[in-house]
């Protein structure tokens, strides 16, 4: 069944109608596309079979996606509690470890609620990590897959086995992260291979190794400071040209790459855009980051995602990408409406592009797919005057469309 959207602006343009052709349930895949955009016509004679949506004058923007958030830590939902964690990777890990078995609801009410308030505030593309270690074992894997496939036919879930713990710290680690793979993990995770597992050749090995076993792309999440993290960025680098790894790699965090000097930052860019590494920001309160104009002018995919939310690493995370993309605007300083503007479809097309590899790359500031004939209809509505002002305002009446359906309207699921 087609749906009309009746009455919209995409991005922010002139009123548009916007014919889709549904999915089935399970995603674009299945045929969920964009077939027309026309000028709004108001005497507009509807077929019977067409389902109708009014845009009521909203902008139409593609949906959100975060590829970068820990479903299986939230707490989002559940009374506000102090913050007990402490310094580095380490500490706070045991900090969580200690306590995200003593949450006043089961771990998997946890993260269907998290991820259900996602998807209603307008995310239909997650990459999720899901924490596997000794502790958990793959527990926490298990929440996380059971949600994806409880939400199905409302957002795409891709799920990173995430060794949160190294992976040589604690004997057993390694065949857990392989029974995740085996168990359809489909993104093979590692962490700061020179300050945690103190073994970065090692770790790299481990990482890139089973990632060539299962077929699957690679996420580093990474840390590390100035040029110890330009050191391990660099192994990275070094692994994914002799593999062929390019366009399979993900650099998640990275937030320091750009501090060591003006040369080095320079390198690592081209080499992002040589072997076609992506980036996954969640738009830190820090210095030293590579800078996002010069990375998508470079065609390096680049992405946005929530983190942890309101969990046992820090209180921050409402499940709305639109407040983390107002952050990561704020946190590089963009005034300019265009710059606000490049941050939004960061949050969307950018992060989609990670997703699928061969989705539609972001060119430069300007540039605003994602709501053309033949894109995707993973969409949403929201209520603003301006993209710009919708960043700032942080509109509530959004409408979310995923596959060419929508999914929730006003905040809820439907």
């Amino acid at each position: 069944m087609n749906t009309l959207i009746r009455a919209v602006r995409p991005w922010g343009q002139a009123l548009s109608d916007v014919t889709l052709a549904s999915g089935e349930a399970g995603g674009v895949e299945a045929g969920g596309k964009i077939t027309a955009v026309e000028p709004h016509d108001p005497s507009r004679v509807i077929p019977g079979d067409v389902t109708v949506v009014e845009g009521r004058g909203r902008l139409l923007l593609p949906s959100f996606s975060d590829v970068h958030v820990h479903l299986d830590s939230t707490r989002i939902g559940l009374p506000f509690r102090e913050h007990t964690g402490g310094p580095g990777v380490w500490t706070m890990m045991m900090n969580d470890r200690q306590n995200w078995r003593n949450a006043e609801v089961p771990l998997q009410d946890r993260v269907n609620d998290t991820l259900g308030r996602m998807i209603a505030r307008g995310t239909t593309r997650v990459r999720s990590y899901a924490q596997v270690d000794v502790d958990c074992r793959l527990e926490r894997f298990d929440a996380v897959a059971a949600a994806k496939e409880k939400f199905a036919a409302q957002a795409s879930v891709d799920i990173i086995a995430f060794p949160q713990a190294g992976l040589l710290l604690e004997e057993g680690t390694v065949e857990l992260m392989e029974e995740a793979l085996k168990a359809g993990a489909n993104v093979m995770g590692g962490i700061d291979p020179c300050s945690l597992d103190r073994d970065p050749a090692r770790h790299l090995d481990i990482v890139f190794g089973l990632a060539e076993k299962y077929q699957v792309p690679i996420d580093i999440h990474l840390h590390e400071p100035g040029e110890l993290g330009v050191f391990s960025t660099d192994l990275v680098l070094e692994r994914t040209r002799a593999l062929g790894m390019q366009g399979k790699v993900t650099m998640s965090h990275a937030y320091q790459l750009g501090s060591v000097n003006e040369a080095t930052t320079r390198r690592l860019i081209d080499a992002f855009a040589e072997l076609d590494v992506s980036l996954a920001s969640v738009a830190p309160a820090a210095a030293g980051q590579l800078p996002i104009p010069l990375l998508t002018e470079a065609g390096v995919r680049l992405g946005l995602g929530e983190d942890g939310q309101r969990d046992y690493w820090s209180p921050y995370g409402n499940t709305d990408m639109l407040d983390r993309t107002w952050q990561l605007a704020f946190t590089h300083g963009f005034r300019k409406d265009e710059l606000i503007e490049h941050c939004l479809a960061i949050a969307t097309v950018g992060g989609a592009s990670i997703l699928d590899p061969g989705a539609t790359r972001l060119k430069d500031s300007a540039h605003r797919p994602g709501v053309e004939v033949g894109d995707p209809a993973e969409l949403l509505l929201v209520d603003g005057e301006t993209v710009a002002s919708t960043v700032m305002d942080r509109g509530k009446d959004r409408t979310v469309i995923h596959a060419g359906r929508v999914v929730a309207d006003q905040l809820d699921l439907v």
